[in-house]
């Protein structure tokens, strides 16, 4: 799960899915009395939800190692550095890693983001003791072998070339260096070609000995397990590593909050509207408020970017707001594909939306909607083992506690008209907007 661009092609496909939840949802799935959770001495948690109803089981093992803690000269560390990781351990080399998870019914990827880098796994759950003892060989022996770096620096180059060549990709990559720029989180999640090329193997070897400690890591398990059976394995191959420094990571500064528009000429087929604004972190009382207010916007065939510039102008193609969970300020976006002849108008449309929302309270009924559409799609996407272990990691890892979900319906319910102008007129005051034309 990296940034926005990688969820266009499937938000588009559960639109339609999505829209049949406009109601509020009652309970969300995997409480936290449901859940086992313990830290071991050296500071690895872990967490396991129990799920009886799948002969599956999955895992998130996430270190808190992501673009967060980057500069610009080695933008994309954090990514590189489990690119090679999954490539081979000093006991086995990556053919026959492949072939042992192949032989669990399941797979195992590696990837670094903003908040977090992260081993994803899964199988058939009679095979999970294989399958954890897998990722602990991963994220704890890796050969990091100097050919490994070589080879992943030219496939990782290919990856920033594609994307820099996909319209949608390069207008939200060029969206998040303005808006936040010189925060971290400016940064691309794969780098730049400037900043892989200076990445060598004794910088990969020295950015894992820092960050992939005990005390950085979280591990959650999801499937059909006994939570006492996963701690007690999960304490012999994580409980004896040695603890590393305990002091807490230096604080960032906030980013700085201006107007920007930026506009890019390129070869594509569509032209690409972005705008977008700073928004509250995950664990900000403000955070509930501005959910509602990205559905009210964006959410599905109801959202009003979708009803009115798409179905009844007939301004854009896509239409959408996303509004992604993040331990440092957020970025509440606005985006709009639309043809090239109707760009101009549709950003104009678009910002008049905006102003809308900020000045007129919407109805009871659009609220009652987005609401729904907003828990529905929450509900949705937590019904998979994988995602359930990813959410219980990372709510862990931010440090929101595992009574967040049951905490954020409730603040979704209690959202008023009233709130949603406020966030609306705090939040959308000062905005970003990145337009892709093509040439």
């Amino acid at each position: 799960m990296t940034r926005v661009g990688a969820v266009l092609a499937p938000m588009l496909g559960r639109i339609a899915t999505l829209a049949l939840l406009a109601v509020i949802v009652p309970a969300i799935p995997s409480r936290a009395a449901d859940v086992a959770r313990e830290r071991f001495d050296n500071g690895v948690t872990v967490i396991v939800r129990e799920n009886p109803l799948a002969p599956v089981v999955a895992l998130s093992l996430l270190v808190k190692s992501g673009v967060r803690w980057e500069q610009a000269d080695v933008a994309g560390i954090s990514n590189f550095v489990t690119a090679v990781m999954v490539k081979g351990t000093t006991k086995r080399g990556g053919a026959e890693i492949a072939e042992a998870i192949a032989a669990l019914g399941g797979k195992i990827t590696a990837a670094g983001d903003v908040d977090y880098s992260e081993i994803r796994a899964s199988a058939l759950a009679r095979f999970w003791r294989e399958m954890l003892e897998l990722t602990a060989e991963l994220a704890l022996q890796p050969k990091l072998a100097p050919d490994e770096v070589d080879r992943e620096r030219e496939l990782i180059l290919g990856r920033v070339q594609r994307r820099a060549d996909n319209a949608p990709s390069r207008a939200f990559d060029e969206f998040f260096r303005a808006l936040y720029a010189p925060h971290p989180y400016g940064l691309a999640t794969l780098g730049t070609p400037e900043s892989l090329k200076r990445i060598d193997a004794p910088a990969i070897v020295a950015r894992y000995r820092t960050f992939w400690r005990p005390e950085r890591m979280v591990l959650a398990v999801s499937g059909q397990v006994s939570a006492p059976e996963v701690i007690a394995e999960a304490r012999r191959l994580f409980a004896a590593v040695p603890r590393g420094s305990a002091a807490p990571d230096p604080p960032i500064a906030p980013p700085a909050v201006a107007v920007h528009r930026v506009q890019i000429d390129q070869a594509a087929q569509q032209a690409q509207i972005v705008v977008g604004a700073i928004a509250p972190p995950l664990d900000h009382p403000d955070h509930a408020a501005v959910k509602v207010l990205g559905s009210v916007l964006g959410g599905g065939m109801g959202g009003r970017l979708f009803a009115e510039l798409r179905d009844r102008r007939g301004l854009a193609y896509t239409a959408s707001t996303f509004y992604e969970p993040t331990r440092e300020p957020g970025a509440l976006i606005l985006y709009l594909g639309t043809a090239p002849e109707n760009a101009t108008a549709a950003e104009a449309a678009l910002l008049a939306e905006i102003e809308r929302v900020k000045t007129t309270l919407v109805s009871a009924e659009e609220l009652r909607r987005a609401k729904g559409y907003l828990l529905g799609a929450y509900t949705l996407d937590r019904r998979t083992n994988a995602r359930q272990a990813w959410y219980l990691a990372f709510y862990e890892s931010v440090g929101v506690g595992l009574d967040y979900p049951e905490r954020f319906r409730k603040a979704v319910e209690a959202v008023t008209a009233e709130d949603v102008r406020r966030v609306a007129r705090t939040y959308l005051g000062t905005l970003t907007t990145v337009v892709l034309r093509p040439r």
